[in-house]
This record gives C-alpha cells, sequence and structure tokens, in this order.
C-alpha cells in the first residue's frame, strides 16, 4: 500500500513521539529508579533484578529479554506495532546506555518513587499513545486477551505482582514496597498521559465503507464487529459498527479506519465492565461473515 503524504508526516510523528516516550522512561529508570533499587514491572523489572545481581548493564538486558516477546508477537500482531514496538524497545535501551553514567538525580527514596514514577508514566504514556510497547509482557497479554479473554491489566498485574514479590525476598520488603509504590503511580499518570483510557475500549464508527472497515478489523485486530444500521438527520442511512478492544489496538484501529474512509465519524469510550463472551474465530463466525456479505451485495443498487 503506497503512504500518502498525510500518512507519511504521521509516522514521522508517531515515531518522534515514541521516540521522546523512551527517552523520558529511560532517564526515569536510570536517574531516578535504579540508584535507589527501586523495581519497575514487567521485563525492565527483571532485568534490574538481574542487573543488580549480576552487573550486565540494563541496557543490554533490556533488548535480550524482549527479543522472545516480540518473536511470539511477530505472527499474531500488526506488522506496524511489531515494528514501533522493536523500534521503541531498541531506543529505550539505547538511552538507559546514555543516561546510565550520568550523576544520579536524588538517593532520597520517596523523592525517587514519587519523581521516578511519575516520569515513568509519562514516558510510558507516550509511547502507547503513539502506538509503540517498551514491555514485551504486555504484547503477551494481549495475544492471551484475543484467545482466551483473559484481561490485559490483570495478566500483567499478576506478572508484576510475581516480580514484586521476588524483589521482597532478594532485597527485602521494604524495596518491594517502594516498588509497588511506583507502579501504582505510573499507572495512574500513564492512565492520564494517554487521555485516561482503561484496560477495555468501546469503539463506535459510521462510515460508508462498513464491510471493508469490519473485515480489516477482523483481520489484523482479531476483533468481531457488531454492525448496526443507522440514520443521520442530514446524510441519511448510514452503517454503524461496534466493537470492544483494548487501549494498546485504539491506536491501530484509528489507522485501519483513516486509510479507508478519512471521514468516518469515531467514538471511543471506555468499558468499565463486560458481561459476555466475545465470538471466537471459528467457522460458525465465517458462516455470519459470508451472509453478511450475502447482505451487503442485496443492499447495493
Amino acid at each position: 500500500m503506497k503512504l500518502s503524504k498525510t500518512n507519511i508526516f504521521r509516522l514521522i510523528v508517531d515515531f518522534f513521539g515514541i521516540a521522546l516516550g523512551a527517552m523520558i522512561a529511560a532517564a526515569a529508570i536510570e536517574e531516578f529508579l535504579v540508584p535507589c533499587t527501586i523495581m519497575d514491572g514487567g521485563v525492565v523489572g527483571i532485568g534490574i533484578i538481574v542487573n543488580n545481581l549480576t552487573g550486565v548493564p540494563l541496557s543490554i538486558l533490556t533488548i535480550v529479554l524482549n527479543i522472545p516477546f516480540l518473536i511470539i508477537g511477530a505472527r499474531k500482531m500488526g506488522k506496524m506495532f511489531i515494528v514501533k514496538a522493536a523500534y521503541a524497545m531498541t531506543l529505550f535501551s539505547l538511552f538507559l546506555e546514555v543516561f546510565a553514567p550520568m550523576k544520579n538525580a536524588t538517593s532520597e527514596y520517596l523523592l525517587a518513587v514519587s519523581f521516578g514514577g511519575v516520569l515513568l508514566g509519562v514516558g510510558v504514556g507516550l509511547v502507547i499513545r503513539f502506538g509503540g510497547c517498551l514491555d514485551g509482557t504486555e504484547t503477551v497479554a494481549i495475544l492471551l486477551n484475543k484467545k482466551f479473554k483473559f484481561p490485559v491489566g490483570q495478566t500483567v498485574l499478576i506478572f508484576n505482582i510475581a516480580i514484586f514479590t521476588a524483589v521482597g525476598f532478594i532485597f527485602g520488603l521494604d524495596r518491594a514496597m517502594y516498588s509497588l509504590l511506583t507502579y501504582f503511580i505510573t499507572s495512574k499518570v500513564l492512565d492520564i498521559v494517554e487521555s485516561g483510557m482503561d484496560q477495555t475500549k468501546a469503539a463506535m464508527i459510521i462510515t460508508n465503507d462498513a464491510k471493508e472497515i469490519s473485515e480489516k478489523i477482523y483481520s489484523q485486530l482479531g476483533r468481531t464487529v457488531t454492525i448496526m444500521e443507522g440514520e443521520g438527520l442530514v446524510s441519511g442511512k448510514k452503517v454503524v459498527l461496534y466493537c470492544v478492544l483494548t487501549r494498546f489496538e485504539i491506536h491501530e484501529l484509528k489507522d485501519i479506519i483513516k486509510n479507508i474512509d478519512s471521514s468516518a465519524f469515531i467514538a471511543i469510550s471506555d468499558v468499565s465492565e463486560i458481561i459476555g463472551t466475545h465470538v471466537k474465530k471459528t467457522g460458525r463466525l465465517k458462516d455470519k461473515q459470508a451472509k453478511t456479505e450475502d447482505e451487503y451485495k442485496d443492499q447495493e443498487p
């Protein structure tokens, strides 16, 4: 697919935003958290533990530990998501190397937790906002959500609790509590940076290209779409698409819609609770899609 000037500009902005977020996150890790032996969650948290025990540079550990997660997600996630994730992780590792020899910002634990947590939340939030990912565990959590419907947030939280438990045994209970407090601060700031996003979002799309968009959402994101008929006061008959997805898929959803129908109307809202199950990729779903295609054909003039 040939990229338009608008798409190229958007990609440049995305990659710049990811780079800025990776730099801020690396500064938070090396200047605030690492000097006070305060752990982050996910792959970075594991890297900090290994770094403290072995002395292997955190920048190298971050890349090495994230590679398996990228390989796992390469075939299941969208190509652009993987490219941006690899780009974000690589820059993050480079910035870790840049900030490592610099003078530490503080040795006060409370200041390290507060400012380190806030800066880390800003950095990670920017990376996610522009379609990237710094932690491979989030990729696995998304894949588990798609296949088994495990909530992304709960999967990441369980993984991080296991890490902080290990921190308590290795470095002491106080370090585990500082790390857990930092994690909660980071999570809250991340939500603010990413426009108050929750783990689950609902998207309502009003478009004239419903068939193509719904098929693209299903093939690229693995999400089913509910198709409804609507009528605008001025614009007349329209097709309304409704789908539920995770916060990490919002950016890719926007790209899908913009590439197909730039005039589409999109409303994205928070979902506080989901009751029931999603339709999985089964033969029955394919039959439903075939029926939907026939219905579109019947509606065509």
